[in-house]
């Protein structure tokens, strides 16, 4: 299924995407990489993590992977992943597919490279466009990295499993240009954390077949469906909808229109949502906060009442410094700076001062009293 084009024919496309200027930066930035048989990431890789080890001398092998279809493409680079660690020596595999059974159905993956070391040892090759800065990148970045490399590591995995002297390293190369540079720069990146999340995560995952079990007789999610059948179809499958879906989700726009109109407090994110407990809506958090609903002896609500005290007392602060201000400014008025004999108040108080006294014009009449 497209989610893509659903989500067009639900009316909630997804403006989002890498333009193209990335996609030819990174495409660019990675063939320079790999260049000459891959002899710059070797060279790299074999800098970071090429332990005891010879270095590669320029004839690492770069078996074709080529075949028909991502089944036949995964068969392909599993052959090619034995006979390189059965060979004993370097070999780079650019862009492997590898497979991965996510809920009962595969999955396929198409790393950056993958390096099999002498020793049997496989390594994860990311290579990224974002430039890494006198040795250090953007942590966010990274991070999406690792979890993206962790994926392919629990896809390799499996694969050594029935592979003889084959190991996954759990250390990835991350190749970033330098600086400010085209040149590339690597970093090791450990992603033993985001592998243990990952597989967690995969074994939690409800089956595709118990899902379908549970629609409605009938449904589909064929896009050229009328729009409201279209949208009973996926609104049959509850989504689990956070703003963090915006950056992978083609219908995330749908669901997060859905989750406002429910009022739901997921659409605040996700950890507002562990934080508010069984209030599941925000017309319910508002209602606990005023002292209408909950339990005052929830946790939560009390949390909740003492914020919304806290704030009154703020604004009312603050609307009775204002209205102080205010009067102070009332009181003096605009005054003028007088000559010789002083300045005419708005009230009329600068009739006291001597001539030549300049005021407002409200204190020109007070002013002309003390002249006579």
């Amino acid at each position: 299924m497209d989610k893509g084009v659903l989500a067009t024919a639900l009316g909630s496309p997804a403006p989002f995407g890498q333009s193209q200027f990335a996609f030819m930066r990174g495409n660019a930035f990675e063939a320079k990489v790999k260049a000459d048989g891959g002899a710059e990431l070797l060279r790299l890789l074999y800098e970071r993590l090429g332990g005891g080890a010879e270095a590669p001398a320029g004839d690492a092998a770069t078996p074709d992977l080529s075949a028909a279809g991502p089944e036949g493409r995964a068969a392909r680079t599993a052959l090619a992943l034995r006979e390189a660690t059965a060979a004993g020596g370097w070999a780079l595999l650019d862009h492997p597919m590898l497979a991965l059974e996510v809920a009962g159905s595969p999955a396929y993956l198409e790393p950056d490279a993958v390096v099999v070391h002498p020793d049997g040892r496989w390594t994860v090759v990311e290579i990224k466009s974002f430039p890494m800065i006198d040795a250090s990148a953007d942590a966010s970045k990274v991070g999406a990295a690792a979890r993206q490399a962790a994926v392919y590591v629990l896809a390799l995995e499996r694969v050594a499993a029935v592979t003889g002297g084959a190991a996954v390293g759990h250390q990835v190369l991350l190749v970033c240009p330098k600086d400010f540079s085209n040149l590339p720069t690597a970093s090791v990146v450990d992603v033993r954390k985001q592998r243990a999340v990952t597989r967690r995560q995969l074994t939690r995952l409800t089956r595709i077949e118990d899902i379908a079990a549970e629609l409605p007789e009938g449904t589909t999610f064929d896009p050229a469906c009328a729009p409201e059948e279209l949208d009973a179809a996926v609104a049959a499958v509850p989504p689990a909808y956070a703003p963090e879906c915006l950056a992978a989700c083609e219908l995330a726009f749908h669901c997060r229109a859905k989750s406002r109109a429910g009022g739901a407090v997921e659409a605040l994110g996700r950890s507002v949502r562990g934080e508010l407990g069984g209030l599941t809506t925000v017309a319910g958090v508002l209602a606990a906060a005023a002292g209408k609903e909950g339990d005052p002896a929830d946790p939560t609500v009390a949390a909740l009442r003492r914020a919304a005290a806290l704030r009154a007392e703020a604004l009312e602060s603050a609307a009775a410094r204002r209205a102080g201000s205010l009067g102070d400014h009332a009181g003096s008025g605009d005054d003028g700076t007088g000559g010789a004999g002083g300045t005419g108040s708005a009230a009329g108080a600068g009739g006291t001062d001597g001539a030549g006294g300049t005021g407002s014009a409200a204190g020109t009449a007070g002013a002309s009293e003390g002249w006579s």
